[in-house]
């Protein structure tokens, strides 16, 4: 069965991680699931690109047992969003208690932080922003998977390919994360 993931976006998502990550995602084969926090379906990027989430978080969040991972997506002001979003906050204590998949890219270290999941977790997140976590070890890597946790960060914009083929390499293994590299023509 395709691994399911949830991925939370709010006004402020930096566009090109949203859209490489549930890209490459669906290319594997998964079910990506957008939803907006907010009540409305289009999303302003951090850029000003405008684009559609799958549903509202009320519609298509819950029940979180339904879903394997959720990723969170950087840029700041979108981060600063779902930092503030109590529901977005519990699904990530949810999805760590339930021993499922974490993954969080750019500014996104803040929210896992925000919900008390990122303490004691080794991670990587877009240069700076360290600076306003505590608690974990902070690794210059552009992806880090945490050896004891299931949890994968990374660091931005540039590396959203490597990120979610983490993703793709970490749930369905190695052979089908080569295969998506080859078909992406990420290979050397």
């Amino acid at each position: 069965m395709p691994a399911s993931v949830l991925i939370p976006l709010a006004h402020g998502v930096e566009e090109m991680e949203a859209v490489i990550v549930i890209d490459v995602l669906r290319r594997a084969g998964w079910n990506v699931v957008s939803a907006a926090v907010g009540n409305e379906l289009n999303i302003t990027a951090s850029r000003g690109v405008t684009f559609m989430a799958d549903g509202l978080w009320t519609e298509v969040a819950a029940p979180t047992t339904r879903h394997d991972a959720i990723v969170i997506v950087g840029g700041l002001r979108g981060t600063r969003a779902l930092c503030g979003d109590t529901r977005v906050l519990e699904a990530l204590r949810t999805f760590a208690q339930q021993g499922k998949w974490i993954g969080s890219i750019c500014a996104g270290p803040l929210v896992l932080q925000a919900a008390g999941v990122l303490n004691g977790c080794h991670y990587t997140c877009y240069p700076g922003i360290e600076s306003e976590i505590t608690g974990s070890m902070h690794h210059t890597e552009p992806v880090v998977h945490d050896p004891t946790r299931r949890l994968i960060t990374s660091q931005g914009p540039g590396t959203a390919f490597l990120f979610a083929l983490a993703l793709v390499e970490a749930i369905d293994g190695r052979t089908a994360a080569d295969r998506l590299r080859e078909q992406l023509r990420l290979v050397a």
